[in-house]
């Protein structure tokens, strides 16, 4: 156990730090800090010597310079395990110092600023600060040290029932804790660093920055480890952002069943990013990555039969979301069927006690922001041997004004409000993506085939095994249509109206081939392969 005497305290962020200092204060532990962490002190009436007192050096340099100095660093690194260690200390006349309490200069939320100014970026970059900190986590078997003021409570508590001293797996869970911060830290400072684009920065008198930096330094925290991933000779663990968005999957509040899967959690996703996407009250039901129902309704239960309907058979053992509460009489549709998990915004009593009796039911709970937005990533990316892929993340959304009619033939209000629905739905197939739809429901879903033909047909054929016509229906494409060849078979299969990207170098001919068939087509200029 490492024996607390002396502590060293020196924070920008107060929070919580005066109720640790007389916590201190009260087990007889000398307190050292800097400049205005000790002015607070002593107008709190907290005894405490300045670092700059007790080095016999003064703060320099704007304070760049406060606690760069043997007896600092040499009161923390030194071992008390090791005779040389202990006698240069005290030759050199340099006490332990046995706790290090250090949070550090707010670089990101001064980036975060829109009028930050790369001088303020630098000046907000600390070094005495981590400096501090890896050499008090370095020798974590004699020194604890605190980046959080989360952790004050459990170490005052430990510390008062140990009569001043902290056990080897508090201190070094409180080491780890202290690296991963300074890498968290510099990974911030790289990446905003990396993408400074110095040349225009000084034409321009501000930032100007890449869209994507020189380095990308990612930081992910462990959510659970998992039984297995996509297949159970692989092994998987779940992260999530250091600052996850509101209203996305990782927020989510697990309310009965078993542990999710690797699998669940990515199907979860989809449909979870699906569902958000629209205003009115919707369901979607996910198989593998994939749409296989999504609908619109008055309801939560008719949103969901109506999703269900689609295909009914690749709904069995599905991920099904909605993005409105969840009631009785919704709960009960769903509870008649296998579902792996349901995700809400939120569930009546009376719904849950109807899965009490189905334990095995993941039910998830995901708070939507209240401002209504959809709690979006900024990038996605995908790994590749050896690399990394990233983008801007497919956020464009289509209204109405965007859409460009190029058939003879002019669309309804109604049908333009569907071909938006199944333009909606289709962003979230995988490519190829042929979705059929009629009254704000999918009525067949052609995914993931490397012909866009072979798309339609499947699509086509799972509305044939659902009973479902598509007389009069519309269809959403992912993708321009290369050929007229697809034009050909949708029209066969009874659609009225297809909206799509357009810009094909057959785009005369795919026209020509609606107007031949007496369908409305509606481009759109945007495309939404998924991958």
């Amino acid at each position: 156990m490492a024996t607390i005497k002396r502590a060293l305290i020196s924070v920008s962020d107060k929070t919580g730090i005066i109720d640790l200092a007389k916590s201190l204060n009260a087990l007889g532990i000398e307190i050292l800090s800097t400049g205005g962490t000790a002015k607070l002190f002593r107008d709190n009436q907290i005894p405490v010597i300045e670092v700059s007192d007790y080095t016999g050096f003064p703060e320099m340099l704007d304070g760049r310079v406060k606690t760069l100095h043997p007896k600092v660093h040499g009161g923390i690194l030194g071992r008390r395990d090791l005779p040389e260690h202990v006698a240069a200390m005290q030759t050199a006349s340099i006490p332990n110092i046995d706790m290090v309490v250090v949070n550090l200069y707010p670089f990101e939320a001064t980036v975060a600023k829109p009028n930050c100014t790369l001088e303020d970026a630098i000046e907000n970059i600390d070094i005495g600060g981590p400096a501090m900190v890896r050499s008090a986590a370095k020798n974590w078997k004699d020194v604890a040290v605190l980046t959080d003021a989360s952790q004050y409570a459990d170490v005052i508590s430990e510390l008062q029932s140990t009569g001043g001293a902290v056990a080897e797996a508090t201190t070094f869970a409180l080491s780890v804790a202290a690296f991963n911060r300074v890498s968290q830290y510099d990974a911030a400072i790289s990446n905003y660093l990396s993408a400074i684009d110095y040349t225009a920065s000084m034409a321009s008198k501000q930032p100007v920055s890449h869209q994507f930096p020189a380095q990308s330094n990612t930081n992910f925290i462990k959510v659970q480890d998992l039984r297995y991933g996509e297949n159970p000779h692989q092994q998987a663990a779940f992260y999530r952002d250091l600052n996850p968005a509101e209203g996305s999957l990782v927020t989510a509040q697990q309310l009965q069943g078993k542990e999710l899967s690797y699998n669940n959690i990515a199907d979860s996703d989809a449909a979870w990013e699906a569902v958000k996407s629209f205003t009115g009250t919707a369901c979607v039901i996910v198989k593998h990555a994939n749409p296989c129902g999504v609908a619109l309704g008055a309801t939560a239960l008719e949103a969901y039969s109506k999703a269900f309907k689609t295909d009914p058979s690749s709904a069995f053992g599905g991920i099904i979301a909605f993005n409105k509460i969840v009631d009785k009489e919704a709960a009960e549709a769903v509870s008649k069927q296998f579902v792996e998990v349901l995700i809400a915004p939120d569930y009546t009593a009376d719904a849950l006690a109807v899965f009490t009796a189905k334990a095995n039911v993941r039910v998830l709970k995901i708070a939507l922001p209240e401002d209504g937005s959809a709690g979006r990533n900024a990038y996605d990316t995908k790994r590749v041997s050896s690399g990394l892929l990233i983008q801007s993340a497919d956020n464009h959304d289509m209204k109405v004004t965007d859409l460009k009619v190029v058939s003879k033939k002019q669309p309804t209000p109604q049908q333009l409000e569907d071909m938006l629905f199944a333009w909606t739905v289709a962003k979230y197939v995988k490519s190829n993506a042929i979705v059929f739809c009629n009254d704000g429901m999918t009525l067949g879903v052609g995914a993931g085939q490397m012909s866009r033909v072979d798309s339609t047909r499947i699509a086509a054929i799972k509305a044939q095994n659902a009973g479902l016509s598509l007389t009069n229906s519309v269809v959403a494409s992912d993708a321009f249509f290369p050929f007229r060849d697809g034009i050909d078979v949708l029209a066969e299969a009874g659609a009225s109206c297809v909206i799509h990207p357009g810009g094909s170098m057959r785009d005369e001919e795919v026209i020509a081939a609606a107007d031949e068939h007496g369908l409305i087509m509606v481009v759109t200029g945007v495309r939404h392969f998924r991958h």
